[in-house]
């Protein structure tokens, strides 16, 4: 596995070593020691999917409040998605930017997010399924989110939003936002 930083601080998109032959590939996508030796999360409690019917979709931005807050291991499985971080840490350097990322199937690369951003997608193709692991297990009553389309933060989706939850809609603007220190 290659840890590429991004810009958001703490956040790395994972490319995968693969090692072909004629067969196919086989790569190793998750290793606790090696996020360990990177300063990252290596228990995941929780492993989710979300699968999105149409090309257009976007979920988020969501995360969990403190104590709860959450840090997420994706990868897609099927299809493509924009993949965005936004950066809700008062005390860094990167508060209130985002980074996206854009990830395949076909690419396998996996992003990783640090407790203290926000999460959200938009799929690039119809039948789009995203793997998430993730630490700690979700707390409902934990669960906020941001606006997609705050004009502060400026994210330049890629496709005009076909669907989009009621609840996403009606998140709050990262100004009156719940953050973290």
């Amino acid at each position: 596995m290659r840890f590429v930083p991004l810009p958001i601080a703490g956040a790395f998109r994972i490319e995968l070593e693969r090692h072909e032959d004629d067969r196919g590939f086989f790569t190793r996508c998750f290793c606790a020691d090696e996020f360990r030796a990177q300063g990252l999360v290596g228990e995941f409690p929780q492993h989710s999917i979300s699968f999105n019917a149409r090309k257009g979709t976007l979920r988020g931005l969501h995360y969990q409040a403190d104590p709860y807050a959450e840090t997420k291991l994706l990868r897609c499985t099927a299809g493509a998605v924009f993949d965005v971080v936004v950066d809700l840490r008062r005390s860094s350097l990167s508060f209130g930017h985002w980074h996206a990322v854009t990830l395949t199937a076909d690419n396998h690369d996996m992003v990783y997010i640090p407790a203290g951003c926000a999460h959200g997608f938009q799929t690039l193709e119809d039948r789009t399924e995203l793997f998430y692991a993730i630490a700690p297990a979700y707390v409902p009553d934990a669960a906020r989110g941001i606006a997609f389309d705050d004009p502060r933060l400026g994210i330049s989706w890629p496709l005009p939003v076909a669907i989009v939850s009621a609840a996403d809609q009606a998140r709050p603007r990262l100004a009156d936002a719940e953050t973290f220190p």
